[in-house]
């Protein structure tokens, strides 16, 4: 079944039905921004009949509801609430031409640089005679008293301010355009002289307007609420990509309901910012308004998919839990509105739970996917989520997705079945969700770790900080000095400037096995001498005076193998660290790394 009608429609037949509110705007549409060149330029072409593109409309009455406005500059008391047709594409176009040609209003632009300006546009007849080259330079905008000005608005260059003035200066209004009895009567009266001159002007280039046809394409009223999106967005010349957030909150609107309240707030209906709320926690600082839309959509669809198994359904005829967009774009008002209070606070408990697992920035965290179905679990949880082996089932599962890396790119369908899978799992210790079971960790992986925005990296950054690491100089476990504002950062054990000095290759000493969260001070004094040499120096420093046990204590919290490091040796020192970081990895995810983890003795 086709779902659009390809055909052409006349510009004056489109600008009546815009005035008249049978075409408008669905509410997620920007607002106007053509600046006053662009308008000119489109008035040029359609004078010259060159083509100007398609536009693309959508006809109501189907299962798409949006709230709807008319085009800027039509007063929405005076138009039909209930229009045929919205645009989808052709906005700037057709308001501009609503605008300058359909009402006799000043048009609301901006000039080149941006500064809002109110203009009326005319043609000069005389210089449009001349011939179709000169027309762009028989367009002429003037001011919202129809006068055109220099010297800072002290002298009148051009006075159009009467339609005396206008027929005797012989230039034409463009409002007149489509019905041109006004103009004529006058030019009639004061000015009968130039009529012949008007008479060729309106054959040569007001008939252009009053013929001209533009190609409309015609979304039918069955088209999904997806596709309308889809389409928009990839006909958006504007190139400012259309958010589900966008077409929700014009959805509802349409039922009298304000999303963009709900989740930024409003002073002046005193509605409280969901987004502020969440804002308070700095792990939710970025959450979006479209995650806690696809939480409550997974929630909404559990929950209808519990409803269809109880009602005996089977096969087909249940329907599946989702995170997909066009499931969140169906999301019923109803929905959102039990849910929402829960899935907020379903946030704020996976913040508490992250924090538990000793992440406290929202830097730190290796995959702001994640925080979704977390949400959605805690949501079904509550206060469960606190028991000892619901708790180590969520860890687990959270590692996993982490050091499996299984949380970048598109994970909608994984995200569906780690909320239908982890509750299972809380049930029965022999369902293993599929993120448990998928996940694993290539011992070799460590060695090509070298980006800190990686999720492993991260990830291990952190299962290191978890075990109390502490820095080599300031006193306090890492974790506690980033709280206080201490500069810190991931530096290398080995310093680069003594890696090179060896010969030993940069994929080698810059992965994340040769390198531990410590403070800038700490770095400073490091410089780029052997490890013996620094920690002897560190050891010694009159502030620090710490002994060999102490010191190797510090290094072991960082899981580095003292003996390798204090005799310089590399080689040794890589293999042990990097066999002990993949203990703390396989302590995390349940399981052990996969086979080819070379095994050597420790110091």
């Amino acid at each position: 079944m086709t779902t659009f009608d390809s055909t052409k429609r006349s510009l004056p037949e489109l600008l009546k039905d815009i005035t008249t509110g049978k075409i408008q705007l669905p509410d997620f549409q920007r607002g106007w921004v053509w600046d006053d060149d662009h308008v000119k330029s489109l008035l040029v072409s359609i004078a010259r009949s060159f083509p100007v593109g398609a536009v693309m409309l959508m006809e109501t009455g189907g299962e798409v509801r949006f709230q709807t406005r008319p085009v800027e500059g039509i007063d929405p008391n005076t138009v039909t609430k209930d229009p045929d047709h919205l645009i989808l594409d052709g906005q700037q176009r057709l308001t501009s031409l609503t605008q300058a040609v359909g009402l006799d209003a000043p048009v609301d632009t901006r000039t080149a640089k941006g500064k809002k300006v109110r203009r009326h546009y005319y043609f000069d007849i005389r210089i449009a005679l001349e011939g179709e080259d000169r027309l762009e330079d028989a367009v002429v905008a003037v001011d919202e008293s129809r006068q055109k000005r220099s010297n800072f608005g002290r002298d009148v260059d051009l006075d159009l301010s009467t339609r005396q003035l206008e027929c005797e200066q012989l230039f034409f209004p463009c409002d007149q355009i489509i019905n041109s009895d006004d103009f004529e009567e006058a030019l009639q009266e004061y000015a009968p002289e130039n009529f012949g001159s008007y008479m060729k002007f309106r054959k040569e280039v007001i008939n252009a307007f009053r013929s001209y046809q533009l190609p409309v394409i015609e979304l039918k009223k069955e088209t999904s609420k997806e596709a309308v999106c889809l389409v928009f967005e990839k006909v958006n010349t504007g190139g400012v990509q259309l958010s589900v957030f966008e077409l929700i909150t014009a959805s509802y609107a349409a039922e009298g309901y304000n999303l963009r309240d709900d989740w930024f707030g409003s002073d002046i209906r005193d509605v409280p910012s969901r987004k502020a709320r969440l804002e308070e926690h700095e792990l939710l600082a970025d959450v979006e308004s479209t995650d806690l839309l696809q939480a409550i959509t997974l929630l909404h669809t559990h929950e209808r998919k519990q409803e269809d198994l109880a009602a005996g359904k089977t096969g087909k005829q249940v329907r599946p839990v989702s995170a997909k967009r066009a499931s969140v774009l169906d999301l019923p008002l109803e929905a959102y509105r039990r849910w929402a209070d829960a899935v907020e606070k379903g946030f704020i408990e996976a913040a508490y739970f992250l924090k538990g697992e000793c992440f406290y920035s929202r830097r730190e965290l290796p995959y702001a996917t994640q925080l979704v179905p977390l949400a959605a679990v805690f949501t079904l949880l509550g206060n469960r989520w606190r028991e000892p082996r619901i708790h180590a089932k969520l860890s687990r599962w959270f590692w996993s997705g982490v050091l499996g890396e299984l949380y970048g790119g598109s994970v909608d369908t994984r995200i569906a079945l780690d909320l239908e899978e982890l509750m299972n799992w809380f049930e029965d210790d022999a369902e293993l969700p599929r993120t448990v079971i998928d996940a694993s960790f290539d011992p070799t992986r460590l060695e090509s770790l070298r980006s800190r925005n990686s999720a492993a990296y991260k990830g291990i950054n952190v299962l290191i900080l978890r075990e109390g690491a502490k820095d080599f100089f300031w006193k306090g476990d890492i974790q506690e000095l980033d709280k206080q504002d201490v500069a810190l950062d991931i530096h290398h054990i080995f310093p680069r400037a003594w890696c090179e000095a060896q010969g030993l290759s940069y994929r080698v000493y810059d992965a994340i096995i040769n390198k531990t969260p410590i403070s800038a001070r700490t770095n400073r004094m490091i410089g780029g001498d052997a490890p013996s040499e620094y920690l002897a120096r560190l050891q010694d420093h009159k502030q620090v005076q710490l002994d060999d046990e102490a010191m190797n204590d510090i290094l072991e919290g960082h899981r580095i193998p003292t003996g390798a490091l204090r005799a310089d040796d590399f080689h040794a020192f890589y293999q042990q660290r990097k066999n002990r970081l993949l203990e703390i990895i396989e302590k995390a995810m349940g399981k052990k790394p996969l086979a080819g983890a070379d095994e050597e003795g420790e110091d």
